[in-house]
């Protein structure tokens, strides 16, 4: 995970050679010297093993909003745009989209782009997956002039992991949380449409360690995700090792309330909270931790409470912006090996693998 300020970029990477990207948000001011913000394209560049490598296998944008998704038009290699195409970008075997990226109308900016892009994969079958019920996009693919059916297997819904990828072959499955569809009195009705959640389960030394994948999610959604993963009965689903904190450690993903000094989470991130594996690490994708109350996340009183957390399993918190310095940030580095999850204490500036820790079974 890289220091971006308030915003998200994750890599994984396979001791098999796959690279998966969550979001891309080069944030960072080329013009001011002060800004410590890191290079994020140059950084992804270097750790996928560019230019030997010049491609990620997956390009996971979870939502529209800025801080996941600024200047990947820059960046990237886009099928759907000559502008957006040279060599010096990187290229993406398949992208993958929440439903809402797609049929939203009225998206302006990278946004539109992105939109852009989605929809030019889609529609050619080619290099994406979408996450949503499959009826989500039959209205949109209607006034495309196509049918819903011939569409189905490029769409899977929350409660699946994503088809293609296993722990047996692949070292890493992914199971969708979100977004959903949960049945209520009305019907069947689409909820959290927004943002792609996901647990990914890395396979490597005999070890299975288990990371989520957060995104923005509000604690709306996540007494949505909680409650229906639990009535399904498939609690492992939310266990996790390493825990990406939804929305920059914003309260308004643990609570309705900031609280005085503490925030208090609703009953169901609690439940989550306690889900997490003993010496775990969370990660703060933030600014550093205001000493005192403030409008935009972090929030502290949101940090003393994940503090709260992590103390208990004996774990470790990490502020990107924080790591290893306030004053030099780098890097957020987490090998995953026959141990599980390790925070990298050296700061290496080659190439970095999130696992490096090899085993026949990942080949």
């Amino acid at each position: 995970m890289y220091p971006i300020g308030n915003a998200d970029t994750a890599l994984i990477s396979t001791d098999g050679g796959k690279h998966f990207l969550f979001d891309f948000a080069d944030m960072r001011d080329p013009n001011n010297p002060n800004d410590k913000r890191i290079a994020l394209a140059e950084s992804v560049k270097e750790d996928i093993g560019w230019p030997k490598r010049k491609r990620v296998d997956v390009l996971a944008v979870t939502h529209g909003d800025n801080d996941h998704i600024n200047r990947i038009s820059e960046t990237f290699w886009l099928e759907h745009a000559v502008k957006y195409q040279g060599e010096d970008r990187i290229r993406f075997e398949e992208m993958w989209v929440p439903a809402a990226l797609i049929v939203e109308e009225g998206s302006t900016d990278e946004t539109r782009i992105i939109r852009a892009e989605a929809r030019h994969r889609f529609l050619k079958k080619k290099g994406i997956r979408v996450f949503s019920r499959p009826e989500h996009l039959k209205n949109w693919l209607a006034t495309q002039g196509k049918k819903l059916d011939d569409y189905r297997d490029l769409v899977t819904d929350a409660g699946r992991t994503v088809p293609g990828l296993n722990l047996q072959d692949h070292g890493v499955e992914f199971f969708v949380h979100s977004p959903f569809a949960q049945r209520t009195k009305d019907g069947l009705l689409d909820r959290n449409g927004n943002c792609i959640v996901m647990q990914a389960v890395l396979r490597s030394g005999g070890t299975d360690t288990r990371v989520l994948l957060t995104g923005d999610c509000v604690s709306e959604e996540w007494t949505k995700i909680v409650t229906v993963t639990r009535a399904h009965g498939n609690n492992d689903r939310l266990a996790w090792d390493v825990f990406a904190i939804p929305h920059h450690c914003s309260y308004l993903s643990m609570a309705e309330e900031k609280g005085e000094y503490t925030t208090s989470p609703t009953p169901e991130f609690e439940w989550l909270l306690s889900q997490g594996a003993m010496r775990s690490i969370v990660v703060s994708t933030s600014d550093p931790i205001p000493l005192q109350t403030t409008v935009q996340p972090p929030h502290v009183e949101t940090h003393r409470r994940y503090k709260e957390t992590v103390t208990a399993l004996d774990g470790t918190l990490v502020v990107t912006m924080e790591h290893p310095t306030k004053s030099n940030p780098k890097r957020v580095i987490i090998d995953i090996g026959s141990n599980g999850a390790t925070l990298k204490k050296d700061i290496l500036t080659s190439a970095v693998s999130a696992i490096t820790t090899r085993s026949p079974r990942v080949g």
